[in-house]
């Protein structure tokens, strides 16, 4: 299904806009927007080369430096297998240095130099989706949706 289908049209006295529909499933709503969000992002990267997921992964590591894949996937809360295909590529290209660390069955994660310059090359890009977002949202609402984001990404996840 597509989010289009979740839209409708209102008409107030100012310009015709779409907004969402209410969806009574938490989880329908969250992944609607997410999937927006994404979409927003990734149109402003793609001058970039770089996807929202692997622009994520190189701020990530930009701000915590030398933390283990597992902290990582706990820290995005995403899978380990999505994960290491996202690092992989990062490897690939450079970017992406692990280390065994004090736990010989820990890796840490770091950015190479190369790995440093490329996520100062698409932070433009970033800021401008960051920006743009911020603004079709109002301060208010900015600060509001980051709250509640947050607050989801620390919610109990079922084991």
């Amino acid at each position: 299904m597509y989010i289009h289908a979740f839209m409708r049209t209102i008409r107030n006295a100012g310009p015709r806009r779409d907004t969402a529909v209410q969806l009574p499933c938490a989880c329908a709503n969250v992944r609607r927007a997410a999937r927006v969000v994404t979409q927003l992002y990734d149109d402003a990267l793609r001058p970039s080369g770089l996807r929202a997921t692997q622009f994520t992964l190189l701020q990530s590591l930009t701000l915590a430096p030398e933390t283990s894949q597992k902290d990582l996937a706990g820290l995005l809360g995403i899978d380990s297998t999505t994960l290491t295909r996202t690092l992989s590529l990062l490897r690939r290209k450079g970017w992406l240095r692990a280390e065994t660390g004090a736990d010989r069955r820990e890796l840490r994660l770091t950015l190479t130099p190369a790995g440093q310059r490329e996520y100062q090359r698409v932070l433009p890009y970033w800021q401008s989706a960051q920006k743009r977002l911020r603004q079709a949202l109002g301060e208010a609402n900015w600060n509001q949706a980051m709250r509640a984001v947050c607050a989801l990404g620390s919610s109990p996840r079922a084991d």
